[in-house]
């Protein structure tokens, strides 16, 4: 990731799994968005961009809300301390239910890989230096 992060522009790392972008409201926070399965995720289409789920700054003064869909912003409204904790409350029991059922996978027997076409990184940087 480079040392100055410019407005408007997301910037992905594949080696650390993480997007980085300044808070969409222009109060000049850096976001980390680790994509991971129960974190956020990212979908490239011929639209742009997609992170899911939105992001909520909670934290950050300006409390902004917001989705980044197929390249642009896409403003949420706010939300109350006890919606903010609700949804909190709710991702980490997705969290628990998803590292259960991880370890559950691993304790089964596996199949052999099976191959597969180019994954979406690949795709990805295709799509970005054929423009």
């Amino acid at each position: 990731m480079p040392k100055v992060i410019e407005e408007g522009v997301l910037y992905i790392s594949k080696k650390y799994g993480t997007a980085i972008h300044k808070c969409c409201c222009g109060c000049g926070q850096k976001v980390v968005t680790p994509l991971k399965p129960t974190e956020w995720s990212l979908s490239v289409a011929a639209g742009g961009v997609t992170l899911r789920p939105s992001i909520g700054n909670w934290s950050f003064p300006c409390r902004s809300h917001y989705w980044i869909r197929n390249n642009r912003v896409v403003w949420a409204g706010d939300m109350s301390a006890a919606e903010i904790e609700r949804g909190r409350r709710l991702d980490r029991a997705a969290k628990q239910e998803y590292f259960a059922r991880a370890g559950k996978k691993r304790a089964a027997p596996t199949n052999p890989p099976t191959v597969q076409g180019p994954g979406l990184w690949k795709r990805f940087t295709k799509w970005l230096t054929s423009s």
